[in-house]
């Protein structure tokens, strides 16, 4: 029986060292820099792959594991069929218990509806200031460049170079071209 821990952050530029040092006395620890949103997480999948029968995985948050109701149950459904446990840290929820089971379960679902409510404030916040002419969406860098990646393109320079060299994406080369 191992206790394995998982850490996730959903930026390159975001630190794992809190959740390390929370999940320190595990045997093992999975740890990923990935969104959340992302179902297809390599290491979570990795993890998952690893428990056994008996097993304990550690997460400092639910949002760690999933961001949504449903994929969380799915996640715990997998370690019930593989008889293992989740214990949840901040929440001192472990799913060994049927109380811990229903709590993951409820806590789930009002992290998803905050989720939806916190979405739903941000686009009519967006709206609101798009009526106000405070809000006009990010700059169309790749138009502003049109000329240079059409003398670059006809002065022999392949798409990925330009791409590169005036920093906008390869699909926007593609486009002007």
């Amino acid at each position: 029986m191992a206790t394995v821990g998982y850490a996730r952050v959903s930026t390159s530029g975001q630190s794992l060292e809190a959740q390390l040092q929370a999940l320190s006395d595990c045997d093992t620890i999975f740890q990923e820099k990935e969104s959340g949103a992302s179902c297809e997480r390599l290491e979570l999948i990795r993890m998952i792959e690893y428990v056994r029968e008996g097993d304990t995985v550690k997460i400092t948050k639910l949002c760690r594991l999933a961001r949504n109701t449903k994929h969380l149950l799915e996640i715990v459904e997998l370690f019930d069929s593989k008889k293992v446990s989740l214990q949840v840290l901040n929440l001192g929820i472990d799913t060994a218990s049927p109380t811990g089971r229903l709590m993951v379960t409820l806590i789930g679902a009002i992290a998803t509806f905050e989720r939806q409510l916190l979405l739903e404030r941000q686009a009519e916040g967006i709206a609101l200031a798009k009526d106000k002419g405070k809000y006009k969406g990010r700059k169309p860098i790749a138009r502003i460049k049109q000329v240079q990646v059409k003398e670059l393109f006809a002065s022999g320079i392949s798409k990925l170079q330009i791409s590169r060299e005036l920093g906008i994406s390869l699909s926007s080369v593609y486009r002007l071209i």
